[in-house]
């Protein structure tokens, strides 16, 4: 006799079947060197026979690396000529000696001439991935299309200097890859539905040395000076496109975050709420987050707005 409820418990623990087409689509790795540190990125098969509407660079948040899009990106390829990076110090990506968004843009740039994302290239930035990809926006502004920011914090002055934030970048071993798998978290941590992105991301996030399995980030990349330039000041001077995509429980942005990033931006510029989405937005609403990204791009394209 047929137990239903041991099928309903299977089909629960297997990923849904968007997941498994967007991890069936081949992607390839590139090393780029960037004043002497190489840059990993991953780009995505394309069909030929589709006219391209431009290109996509995808920029993950601190302490990530490029798979974070990897569930993503294949839903975009077939419109678009699609890249995600490394940002040094970070995933595959070489160290330095020092980090700022000003070096960082410039591994943007060379990504996106590397991976051939044409003229009409669109960047779309995570938290910290999207507060760096503003110090390039403003540098690059006029050689790209648009940036659209994904819940990256930069808040009103007041709020900034009093904010304390959490110290990141201490790195401990684990005796096996099951051990450190395990020990992976969100920063910051919140509740997630969706197990198996999860699971997924943090997967890539270890790697083994001699000690022990580690996290894929250099320590130094982490200091938390890395949050005290001027975004708010690189927004403002951004002369592209830009838009704001945020989770509506986002812990990071709250409703005056949101009004003075709105103020800082060009008037018209989409500001756009998912529900039922924290910090991590494309984690707890992944479907979502793709139509919101697809029709800012085709609003873009079409000079809707």
């Amino acid at each position: 006799m047929e137990n239903k409820e041991e099928n309903k418990k299977t089909k629960k623990d297997k990923p849904p079947l968007w997941f498994q087409w967007a991890m069936s689509q081949q992607s390839s790795s590139h090393l780029v060197d960037v004043d002497n540190c190489l840059i990993h990125y991953l780009t995505w098969e394309t069909s030929s026979e589709t006219q391209k509407q431009g290109g996509l660079l995808f920029v993950h948040g601190g302490g990530g690396h490029s798979h974070w899009w990897s569930f993503l990106a294949p839903f975009f390829s077939k419109d678009f000529e699609v890249a995600a990076l490394d940002l040094s110090g970070m995933g595959e990506s070489g160290h330095r000696a020092e980090y700022s968004a000003e070096i960082r843009s410039e591994e943007l740039l060379k990504v996106i001439e590397d991976a051939n994302l044409g003229e009409n290239v669109f960047v779309i930035g995570h938290s910290f991935g999207g507060l760096t990809a503003t110090k390039f926006a403003q540098k690059y502004g006029k050689s790209i299309s648009g940036l659209i920011l994904a819940d990256s914090p930069i808040r009103p002055p007041e709020i900034s200097s009093k904010r304390k934030v959490r110290r990141m970048g201490n790195k401990k071993h684990y005796a096996d890859y099951k051990t450190a798998l395990d020990r992976f978290r969100l920063m910051p941590e919140q509740d997630c539905e969706n197990d198996f992105l999860v699971q997924h991301i943090g997967h890539h996030s270890i790697k083994e040395e001699q000690e022990g399995w580690t996290w894929k980030f250099d320590g130094k990349a982490m200091h938390n000076r890395r949050f005290t330039e001027p975004y708010n000041t690189y927004l403002q001077e951004i002369s592209c496109k830009t838009a704001l995509v945020y989770g509506d429980e986002s812990s990071l942005l709250d409703i005056k975050t949101v009004d003075y990033m709105t103020s800082l931006m060009k008037k018209g510029s989409p500001i756009i709420g998912i529900p039922e989405a924290r910090h991590h937005l494309f984690l707890d609403q992944p479907i979502a987050f793709i139509a919101v990204i697809r029709s800012i791009l085709h609003q873009w394209n079409n000079k809707l707005f």
